[in-house]
């Protein structure tokens, strides 16, 4: 069973859809084809300190990529800021790490979008 995180806690997968593409942390974004067609993609963490995607979403952000980005796998509550800011819309956890990591140490960081160091500098 899959945990569902997102800014305003763990919930259940409400993706009624296929997933579209699921991409390796060793996947190229810039070889895909995106297109509206595309509603869903999914990268997957091996390991929490595999950061390549962090990568692959900055980059399918900055191609234009609009449809809903999940990370899959090893992301551990620490780096939920950082997979919002690269680009992810949610991150699919096991109930294993659901269990050491509890829906407070995600929303601990669920408010990613103020403590960056851009937005205090331009405060």
């Amino acid at each position: 069973m899959t945990v569902l995180v997102t800014d305003a806690g763990f919930g259940p997968d409400t993706w009624t859809g296929a997933i579209d593409l699921d991409l390796a942390s060793d996947a190229d974004p810039t070889t895909l084809e995106l297109s509206e067609d595309l509603k869903m993609i999914r990268v997957d963490f091996p390991s929490f300190a595999d950061g390549r995607g962090f990568t692959i979403a900055r980059q399918l952000r900055l191609r234009g990529y609009k449809g809903r980005l999940r990370a899959r796998g090893h992301v551990i509550a620490d780096q939920y800021a950082m997979a919002r800011r690269s680009g992810f819309d949610e991150v699919e956890i096991d109930d294993a790490l659901a269990t050491r990591q509890p829906e407070a140490d995600w929303l601990a960081r669920a408010d990613w979008q103020s403590g960056d160091y851009q937005n205090r500098l331009r405060g």
